[in-house]
């Protein structure tokens, strides 16, 4: 496990393919709780490729010096992620 959120990763290998492909990160909270925003890629072992571009928001705790993953909301297309951010946009204008 991570012990500092620099080293947080959705970065996963399989058998020696790297089967989810970590693109960027954006760090939103740091702390006993972190927030930590990802862009990734899966690898569809069918096509021998990687898909779309995905997003996923987690938090982490901190416990015992090492950060472990409490819950995560998977953003399923980039339609979804246009239409998250038009929503917080309204929020935020007021």
């Amino acid at each position: 496990m991570a012990e500092t959120v620099d080293e947080l990763t959705v970065t996963y290998e399989d058998g020696g393919i790297e089967t989810v492909k970590e693109l960027d990160k954006k760090v939103l909270t740091k702390g006993a709780w972190a927030t930590v925003m990802y862009r990734y890629q899966d690898w569809d072992r069918a096509k021998e490729a990687y898909g779309p571009d995905k997003y996923t928001i987690r938090r982490y705790q901190k416990r015992n010096g090492e950060y472990q993953q409490k819950s995560k909301f998977n953003i399923s297309s980039k339609d979804q992620a246009k239409s998250i951010i038009e929503g917080l946009q309204e929020w935020i204008a007021d």
